[in-house]
């Protein structure tokens, strides 16, 4: 059996429910690959791996699912290599994959299909390699940012029920994981189709509320524009919300993010992290930030290089600009290749002077840290710690920092 996931947190609880499945149907001989596709080499890469993967195990059926895999599901058939593709609406309805096993048929299952019901298993992931745990809370977007592709692969929101989210938090408790994390395509919308008011912060509140014996929570990347006020309640009042939240900011100039079809404004973005970083300090941000955006001149770009200082953002996910089939942004004047890599380079260092900088700040500190393997773990603003001597992995310990590299702390107990 082999499983790869390319891609964002939600893929990776995708993968792992995938997995706990094919255990229950004891299915032999499987390579599963969860492509991507929010970029021109993450849908390359997803390829690469279909093809490398079955050469490695060229007996195993080969089953593919993901954005890339349910967008590009003509190019998937194609392949030689692949024997199913399955559609994101499927991916994880025990249904499907039972008859998989029985059938032994091939090609597209998914929104085209007659059997398609979009169900989802009840089984939990396993989450047996990792220190903690990814929960679906929302799949799904409403919105059409201009550059996006991903709406196209995984359809309007769609808000797992809060019975249903504390149901499997519990298990997972009782499981022994001592940090989740809540995550989607776009989580704070979580809700919306829902029946009631309830937003993404009555559903965190109520999470901590009911299961006490939960450690860390997490969010995963969050729009800015939808921090309701219990969100930020909790953020700055509850120490067992963690204090790290990574937001999709993409850009710091006004008109590049109205051209991104952006709903929060560079303002916005100062006031929040502002106001977050007034009531608690310790909090961490990181930020999604993308060079090159078609139109985007250097005196925009210098904005955005502005913004990393003026919300205090210590970790930059940096994407340069890659044009998507059928996104508005593609159809936009573009910057040339040679001024993306120019700016992405920029950006990088600039992470880099970021990081170093806040890892300055901790040197000397004592830090509560889950280990995520014998020899390194995460703080609770998400800053990696690497420790030289063994810890049990999944245990929170209290660690001194000492000493730091490029890319982690160094911390003994």
């Amino acid at each position: 059996m082999k499983f790869k996931t390319l891609g964002c947190r939600l893929n990776t609880f995708e993968t792992e429910t995938i997995k706990s499945i094919t255990e229950k149907l004891d299915y032999k001989n499987l390579t599963f690959v969860n492509t991507c596709s929010v970029t021109k080499e993450a849908a390359k890469n997803s390829k690469k791996y279909v093809r490398q993967l079955k050469k490695s195990a060229p007996n195993n059926k080969v089953i593919v699912s993901g954005c890339d895999a349910h967008i590009e599901k003509e190019t998937y058939i194609k392949m030689p290599e692949v024997d199913v593709v399955l559609g994101n609406d499927v991916k994880l309805d025990e249904a499907i994959w039972r008859e998989i096993t029985k059938s032994g048929r091939i090609g597209f299952f998914g929104k085209t299909d007659e059997k398609s019901n979009n169900k989802k298993t009840k089984i939990l992931p396993n989450f047996t390699k990792r220190s903690r745990a990814y929960l679906e809370i929302q799949n799904g977007c409403d919105h059409s940012c201009t550059f996006c592709i991903i709406p196209q692969g995984r359809g309007l929101s769609k808000s797992v029920e809060p019975d249903t989210i504390l149901e499997k938090i519990n298990n997972l408790v009782d499981k022994g994981f001592k940090e989740i994390v809540l995550t989607g395509v776009d989580i704070t919308c979580w809700g919306s189709d829902l029946t009631g008011n309830d937003k993404l912060g009555d559903l965190v509140i109520k999470i901590l509320d009911k299961t006490p014996n939960l450690p860390r929570l997490r969010l995963s990347s969050i729009d800015v524009s939808e921090m309701d006020d219990g969100l930020l309640h909790v953020f700055k009042t509850n120490k067992r919300m963690m204090p790290h939240l990574h937001l999709s900011l993409q850009s710091g100039n006004n008109l590049i993010l109205k051209r991104m079809k952006r709903r929060h404004s560079r303002e916005q973005a100062i006031d929040l992290c502002k106001n977050l970083k007034a009531a608690r300090p310790e909090l961490t941000f990181g930020a999604d930030l993308i060079a090159g955006f078609p139109t985007e001149s250097d005196t925009m770009f210098s904005d955005t290089l502005k913004l990393v200082d003026e919300c205090d953002v210590s970790w930059l996910h940096i994407f340069p600009y890659s044009g998507r089939p059928n996104t508005p942004a593609s159809r936009m004047p573009q910057v040339n290749q040679q001024e993306i890599s120019k700016r992405s380079k920029v950006l990088r260092e600039l992470a880099q002077r970021k990081k170093a900088q806040h890892f300055a700040k901790l040197k000397g500190k004592t830090l509560s840290v889950l280990m995520e393997s014998e020899f390194k773990g995460r703080a609770e603003d998400f800053t990696e710690i690497i420790t030289s001597t063994p810890l049990k992995t999944g245990e929170i310990y209290t660690l001194k920092v000492y000493n730091y590299n490029a890319d982690s702390l160094i911390a003994r107990d």
